[in-house]
């Protein structure tokens, strides 16, 4: 959010809730304030309300708020951000990740401007800029909403808090410790100006380490020892009967299934985060928020939560995933895709379908609603067909990488055969595929793009290789415009495979202008940002 205010072409930039309602002093005093050349932030606290007693269309009402001696809110809620000139550095280091709405973030983010020294800071919380409802912070507080949003005391923030400790000079602020800032001044208002007085705290003071209880008051405690800076330690606070730490498996299902309980599952270890997370950029561009992600490991698994992902841990996979040595044929791979047929069994029990898609897929349109339109007992499967003739369903020929199970009992009842018949073989998971859906060496095959399991008919369709090619499908990763090459054939997605390593897979996909994250900034690629700031290096 933060960094799509500095790319805007505005001359002022506002960062607030949108439940907060601002007053019309707002625009009057940044109209005041956009004089000042120099560049600047100001920081205002909302009046909280516990209702609306006021006519904004009469000025005496206007001046009956401004003399309501009512008390600002003192929780990381309700305060308004707006600065000028946003070209220019707001602070300096980055801004992390932080789950908006979820503590923390506003509290930090006024105290490491005011640390940074890079802008003056413009207090104007004398001022009643915002009046900010109770309601707002009930819906964000106490009991989760019809939103499925969870109460203070969940995981999310305690992520925020983590955050919070271990990016700038938030947490290293002595308790009961005394800091002049030597850029910040406070509004007032003097008749119908408004003049900046020096000061040495703000206003808002409670918002920063060693001050106020309250102002740690969603935790209940002081979090910011430099013993609780492990994120582990943070989420294991946040476990309760209630709410699982972050989330079970069970529970991120039911947020995230579509209408037709359709999920998309997206497996990724440490040595694939970064690819994993321009899969996730990708999906989400595309608008599609159905999907989870299984963490082979226990840094992806962090990783993965710090960004907001909906992540669980499978506590069975396997341990000791190498970093650049887990790629098609080592005995790594082979042990890494059985954990997929697994989870996707233990999903399609639970009620819904899925689709298993590799990170190393990338996507051109959302293809579930067409998968799903196959019907049940169906089980849709891409080809790995390299020849562009001939039959694609050939042994061997099914990609376990990308495919759409349904939850039914046809499907279950195969699932579990391919998953019994992995679990005793010495290769991956995708030779058990074929010889359970289509028989030893293809004797199942119906035509030549399906086939036939005879003890529960269901019928295994390999898809169309113009809609969802692989890798070395018509040399398509190999053209000059990938791109414009598979909207002509109308892709869905294209399948990054038929390639050798981990640095050769990241390399043809980023050369390729099928990248959508810069791991520099942690942030999805975006048309607003700035094109230069990412670049394919070696």
């Amino acid at each position: 959010m933060v960094a799509r205010a500095q790319a805007a072409g505005s001359d002022i930039c506002v960062l607030v809730d949108p439940e907060i309602v601002l007053l019309p002093e707002t625009v009057t005093l940044l109209t005041d304030l956009s004089r000042i050349s120099r560049d600047w932030l100001l920081v205002s606290t909302s009046r909280n309300i516990s209702s609306f007693p006021y006519n904004l269309a009469n000025n005496a009402m206007l001046e009956e708020i401004q003399a309501d001696k009512r008390a600002a809110d003192s929780s990381d809620r309700g305060l308004i951000f707006a600065w000028n000139n946003p070209g220019s550095p707001l602070l300096e280091g980055v801004v992390p990740s932080f789950l908006y709405g979820r503590g923390a973030h506003n509290r930090w983010l006024a105290h490491e401007v005011l640390s940074s020294e890079t802008r003056f800071v413009f207090d104007a919380s004398s001022l009643v800029l915002g009046l900010y409802p109770e309601d707002f912070t009930a819906k964000h507080g106490a009991g989760s909403s019809s939103s499925g949003r969870l109460p203070d005391g969940s995981w999310e923030y305690g992520v925020n808090r983590h955050l919070a400790s271990v990016y700038g000079s938030y947490s290293h602020r002595p308790p009961g410790g005394h800091h002049s800032f030597s850029t910040l001044y406070k509004v007032v208002k003097h008749s119908e100006d408004y003049m900046l007085s020096k000061v040495q705290e703000p206003t808002f003071s409670r918002f920063f380490i060693g001050k106020e209880q309250n102002a740690h008051e969603e935790v209940g405690s002081n979090p910011w020892k430099k013993e609780n800076n492990c994120l582990s330690d943070h989420l294991r606070s946040y476990s309760s009967e209630v709410y699982d730490v972050p989330y079970s498996l069970e529970m991120l299902l039911q947020f995230v299934a579509d209408q037709n309980r359709s999920v998309v599952l997206g497996v990724a270890g440490a040595s694939y985060r970064d690819m994993l997370m321009s899969w996730v950029c990708r999906l989400r561009h595309l608008g599609v928020n159905n999907f989870v992600v299984c963490a082979l490991d226990q840094e992806t698994y962090e990783f993965s939560v710090l960004q907001g992902l909906p992540v669980f841990r499978d506590p069975l996979s396997p341990k000791n995933v190498s970093f650049d040595d887990c790629h098609f044929g080592t005995q790594c791979f082979k042990r890494v895709t059985k954990v997929k047929s697994r989870i996707v069994l233990e999903i399609i029990r639970m009620g819904y379908n899925v689709l298993l898609s590799d990170v190393d897929v990338y996507w051109f349109r959302n293809p579930v609603q067409f998968l799903y339109s196959l019907g049940p007992a169906t089980f849709a499967a891409q080809s790995d067909e390299h020849n562009e003739t001939g039959p694609i369903n050939m042994p061997r020929r099914l990609n376990s990488g990308f495919y759409y199970a349904r939850s039914d009992s046809a499907t279950i009842t195969t699932m579990e055969m391919v998953v019994k018949h992995a679990a005793k073989s010495n290769s991956s998971e995708q030779p058990s595929f074929y010889d359970v859906l289509c028989g030893k060496e293809g004797v199942n095959r119906l035509g030549d793009d399906r086939c036939l399991e005879p003890s529960t008919n269901l019928t295994v369709v390999f898809l169309d290789r113009d809609m969802f090619p692989n890798g070395a499908y018509k040399g398509l990763w190999e053209r000059h415009d990938l791109r414009s090459a598979c909207r002509s054939l109308g892709c869905f997605i294209i399948h990054n495979n038929w390639v050798n390593g981990r640095k050769k897979k990241l390399r043809r996909q980023m050369v390729s202008g099928l990248w959508d994250y810069d791991p520099s900034s942690r942030m999805c690629l975006q048309s607003w940002g700035v094109a230069s700031s990412f670049a394919v290096v070696e």
